[in-house]
């Protein structure tokens, strides 16, 4: 073998290659990400078991609003992605799950409030002659 080829099959089997993805772990960052999320979640847990706000669908819009933002410190913290992992397809992947998940639940409430809209009420009567 050349010593070209050599040197191109040890860049190929080098796992910590000298290519820059962009995606750098240090602890401080680990760090980092577990406090922001120990800290959503103490605070989604004093809203419920405080009772800090008395509209329980204005609690439940918060909550659900500090879980997204926890998903994003997930994603940026302990997973790394962003638009430039992995040449971005990792990112790529994620947008196609949201969507794939969006148009199914949106679907499926979509098809729920339908049945319930377009669906016969049944009398108690009705209901004690059925199979």
């Amino acid at each position: 073998m050349s010593p070209r080829g050599n040197q191109a099959e040890l860049a190929h089997d080098d796992p910590h290659g000298d290519h820059d993805d962009g995606v750098h772990a240090t602890l401080g960052g680990y760090a980092m990400g577990f406090v922001m999320s120990v800290i959503l979640t103490a605070l989604a847990f004093w809203l419920v078991m405080g009772k800090v706000i008395d509209s329980t669908a204005i609690t439940t819009v918060v909550i659900l609003g500090l879980g997204v933002v926890q998903i994003f410190v997930h994603m940026i913290y302990f997973l790394h992605m962003d638009s430039k992992a992995e040449g971005g397809w990792s990112f790529m992947g994620l947008m196609f799950t949201l969507i794939l998940v969006v148009i199914t639940l949106s679907g499926s409430l979509w098809v729920m409030f339908h049945l319930n809209t377009h669906t016969m009420p049944v009398t108690p009567q009705q209901a004690r002659n059925l199979p």
